[in-house]
């Protein structure tokens, strides 16, 4: 009896010891994956961990500097029906000073930041990005790859260009100016007006660098106005008449407007001011699951081609572009991080006092 006992103890203990092993190995088996695991993840299951963790999360929120990323949400929740997204969409210097502030203060809201290659490059440097990886990367240039050492701070997903709108029930197209200095004719004073945005900035910037400062105090004697809004705001006024002609009209806003039948034409003044939107991981993501999901689609071939839809050209060579026969300039890669931001400062002032402060 006592044997039987002891056998029937010691088989006891031997279950036990077993449990807790299992109890052991199981939790580091199944363990949640930190953001950093998780976004640098690329074993065969990643998309099913995506697709599981995002029903989970619910929901993302984006913080973008294009307009067209509205209809861009809407077909990505189509595709991913359990994720609800919040955008919030804002200049580049604005939205960067909020995602640092939030970020800074642990109440860091935003889970992808797209933007243009200076804000990108200053919220990189304060350590906002989390490096990930994407299976969509293969398909990009490496020109267009903020690398780690790891994975990717940031991808570009978007490529815009930035010259002349103008209203053509207002203007006819012979009579449209095709160079930038065309914009002095006295037939075109107290007619133009720019953002005060960014998208002005780098145009003051364009203009100072390509034919100089005399040009831009003699468009200040044609009462150039600056609108305090977006460029797709000022593209609307354009539209509308409001505003007969304006500088700074993407023609990705020019594209979609007259798909709706809007009297507006877009016309490149050389140097064409060209800019690339990237978008990124924020290092504390509430939600990195849906994030990464967000990220893989929109550099996917079917996310660029939406891209393309509107009026945007796509960093992806397996995409295909629209004919440009104009000359570029890219002043976020024409300058490093730090001139680029001395030299925003400073084309910002000109702005102030050569067209605002004279008002």
């Amino acid at each position: 009896m006592l044997t039987n006992r002891r056998a029937f103890v010691t088989s006891m203990l031997a279950v036990l010891a077993a449990c807790l092993l299992d109890a052991a190995t199981v939790p580091a088996a199944s363990a949640p994956m930190s953001i950093a695991q998780l976004a640098l993840y690329q074993g065969a299951d990643r998309e099913k961990i995506l697709v599981a963790g995002a029903k989970r999360e619910g929901q993302l929120t984006l913080y973008d500097s294009h307009t067209w990323f509205r209809i861009y949400v809407k077909d990505f929740e189509k595709k991913y029906p359990f994720i609800q997204v919040s955008e919030w969409r804002n200049d580049s210097k604005n939205l960067v000073r909020r995602a640092l502030e939030e970020f800074n203060s642990n109440r860091a809201l935003a889970d992808v930041i797209e933007t243009t290659s200076e804000g990108m490059g200053i919220m990189k440097r304060d350590g906002l990005f989390q490096e990930h990886y994407s299976p969509e990367a293969r398909h990009y240039p490496d020109d267009v790859k903020a690398k780690g050492k790891n994975g990717l701070y940031y991808l570009g997903d978007r490529e815009t260009y930035n010259s002349l709108g103008f209203n053509t029930a207002l203007i006819p197209a012979n009579d449209a100016p095709k160079s930038l200095k065309e914009l002095l004719d006295p037939k075109w004073k107290g007619k133009m007006s720019i953002v005060s945005t960014s998208t002005g900035v780098r145009w003051i910037g364009a203009v100072l660098d390509f034919i100089g400062r005399e040009f831009l105090d003699k468009m200040a004697e044609q009462e150039l106005k600056v609108q305090d809004m977006s460029g797709a705001a000022l593209a609307g006024l354009v539209s509308s008449g409001e505003v007969p002609l304006s500088p700074t009209t993407f023609d990705a806003d020019v594209v979609v407007a007259k798909q709706k039948g809007a009297p507006i034409e877009w016309r490149p003044l050389d140097p064409v001011i060209t800019t690339v939107g990237y978008s990124g991981l924020s290092a504390k993501s509430p939600h990195p699951h849906a994030a990464l999901l967000f990220l893989d689609y929109l550099h996917s071939k079917e996310g660029q081609q939406l891209i393309m839809k509107g009026g945007l050209w796509s960093p992806r060579p397996d995409i295909g572009t629209r004919e440009q026969k104009f000359k570029k300039i890219y002043l976020d890669e024409k300058y490093s991080l730090e001139e680029i931001e001395t030299k925003f400062n400073q084309w910002e002032s000109l702005m102030r006092q050569l067209f605002i402060r004279k008002r």
